[in-house]
């Protein structure tokens, strides 16, 4: 099995500005993920950045990269458009890994992509891991996810899901699970995904992977037993993997 990862890469952040050149021991973030990436045995990696410099950046230290139009409102039409730059055919399969993963586990982007290719029924896939903090179920900055029998997602929330009715000062169970921001996709269904109306229940929760399920499309949940490491939101995460990864 191949399959391709893309890293949507843009320069404006509210929190961090020009996140993905924020350097790491000597080099740019955006690189470290496609380092990282590379480990997960993709046939290709391809950073889809919205400017010369995330480009340049890249292709200075031997990452692909391809510019990509800056007005996406979604890291999901920077992957569509990126797919069409690189010819990618529908039946090929693609791991969207965020820019500011430093830390993601090579091995996970290889689960995620394999269960796609196991699961012909799912347009998509992502992962998961169990959530053992009540803090956290509780935490609206922790999106969870609700699985069926066969391990398809039902829906995801920043609300604490499945609730505890009978004891809510305790975990319910099974344990609960929290989402993973990682996802393979199959290029028909990402060339797709932009057109599809925005979901009521997308807007409500802010959460884009809503949109697939509303509109009927299925999702397969990868389960793994490892939080990935942290990802870079703001300077405080950028200076706790700096020292993570010695730079």
């Amino acid at each position: 099995m191949t399959f391709t990862v893309l890293i949507p890469a843009r320069l404006a952040s509210s929190r961090l500005p020009d996140k993905p050149l924020a350097d790491i021991a000597g080099v740019p973030m955006v690189v470290r993920v496609a380092q990282q990436a590379r480990r997960s045995g993709a046939q290709r990696v391809v950073v889809a950045g919205d400017s010369f410099e995330i480009v340049a950046a890249c292709q200075a230290h031997g990452i692909e990269a391809v510019l990509t139009r800056t007005e996406h409102p979604s890291g999901s039409d920077r992957l569509a458009e990126a797919c069409d730059l690189l010819g990618l055919p529908d039946d090929s399969l693609v791991v969207n890994m965020q820019g500011d993963e430093p830390l993601m586990d090579p091995e996970l982007v290889t689960d995620v992509a394999h269960l796609l290719i196991r699961r012909p029924q799912a347009a998509m896939s992502t992962a998961a891991h169990t959530i053992d903090s009540l803090t956290d179920f509780h935490n609206p900055n922790v999106v969870k996810v609700v699985l069926d029998a066969q391990h398809m997602a039902l829906y995801f929330s920043r609300a604490p899901i499945a609730y505890p009715r009978d004891t809510p000062d305790q975990l319910p169970i099974p344990a609960p699970l929290r989402h993973i921001g990682i996802y393979g996709y199959r290029v028909s269904f990402l060339r797709l995904f932009p057109k599809l109306a925005p979901a009521p229940l997308e807007r409500t929760e802010s959460l884009e992977q809503l949109r697939a399920l509303w509109h009927g499309h299925r999702i397969a949940v990868h389960i793994t037993a490892h939080a990935p490491g942290p990802g870079v939101d703001t300077p405080d995460d950028l200076e706790r993997v700096r020292r993570l990864l010695g730079g």
